[in-house]
């Protein structure tokens, strides 16, 4: 499947290779089948090297557009001895907002992201591949509202692939928050 701007990468659809997600993430797709069926169609997944998972090398190896890349960081904070999760999704040509927009949004004094070994044990996913699809009910689904237009490369749970979803998808998960400045210019 040929979608323009996503380079050489060979794109096939999701819900017919769900073998190249990992569960949890092919678990969340099959439930937006259930209730969004015309948005999780769209969904294409690509196998690539690991080597080229982290998203500058990725676009270069691959010839794909940065602005397509979106990326999922997970940052906590604590307020009242209670931690404060949130995953929060932006395009690869911005940065989020950590210290302002998302720190105000969890109400916490201060946000940090979250250590490789923490976030891939809660997440159920490997590291370079989190993604919001799939990403556990507790946490908030922070999505900066450049990403909910358009379509987005994303993690797909795993480094030997990548899932590429139309914005309104993650806009339609069940505790997305689309958040205009959740993210500045890089």
């Amino acid at each position: 499947m040929a979608i323009e701007g996503m380079g050489t990468a060979q794109w096939v659809k999701a819900l017919d290779h769900l073998e190249l997600l990992a569960q949890p993430v092919a678990d969340a797709l099959g439930v937006i089948a259930e209730s969004s069926p015309e948005l999780a169609d769209q969904a294409v997944v690509a196998a690539i090297d690991p080597e080229y998972a982290d998203t500058d090398s990725m676009t270069e190896h691959y010839g794909m557009d940065l602005a397509l890349s979106c990326n999922c960081v997970l940052v906590a904070g604590k307020r009242n001895g209670e931690e404060r999760i949130a995953a929060a999704v932006v395009r690869a040509t911005t940065h989020a907002d950590v210290n302002h927009a998302i720190k105000r949004l969890l109400d916490v004094r201060k946000c940090s992201f979250w250590p490789q070994e923490r976030a891939v044990e809660a997440s159920g996913m490997e590291y370079g591949g989190i993604t919001p699809v799939g990403v556990p009910d507790s946490w908030r689904l922070l999505i900066d509202s450049r990403v909910a237009e358009g379509f987005c490369v994303i993690g797909s749970g795993l480094r030997t692939s990548k899932l590429a979803v139309p914005g309104a998808l993650l806009a339609a998960l069940p505790t997305a928050e689309v958040i205009d400045g959740l993210a500045v210019e890089v």
